[in-house]
C-alpha cells in the first residue's frame, strides 16, 4: 500500500483544524472511518476524503429529523 494513501492523526487535525485529542476521540466514537490495529489507527486517505465531502453523513440516506410534539 502507498504511504501516502494513508493520514495519520496530525495530518488530519490540520486539515479540520482541531487538536490531535479530538481527532483520537472522533476515532473512538467512530464519527472519522478508520480501522483500530492494537493501538494504532489506520485512516485511508480516500475513506477520510469521502467522509469529508459529505460531512461525515452515510451517502442515499436521508437525514433523520426528530419533532417535539408540544
Amino acid at each position: 500500500m502507498n504511504p501516502r494513501a494513508r493520514m495519520t492523526v496530525e495530518e488530519i487535525a490540520r486539515r479540520l483544524d482541531i487538536g490531535r485529542l479530538a481527532v483520537y476521540t472522533m476515532l473512538e466514537k467512530g464519527i472519522i472511518p478508520a480501522i483500530r490495529l492494537g493501538r494504532r489507527w489506520i485512516v485511508t486517505r480516500h475513506a477520510f476524503e469521502r467522509w469529508e465531502c459529505t460531512c461525515g453523513m452515510a451517502t442515499g440516506l436521508q437525514q433523520r429529523t426528530e419533532y417535539k410534539v408540544t
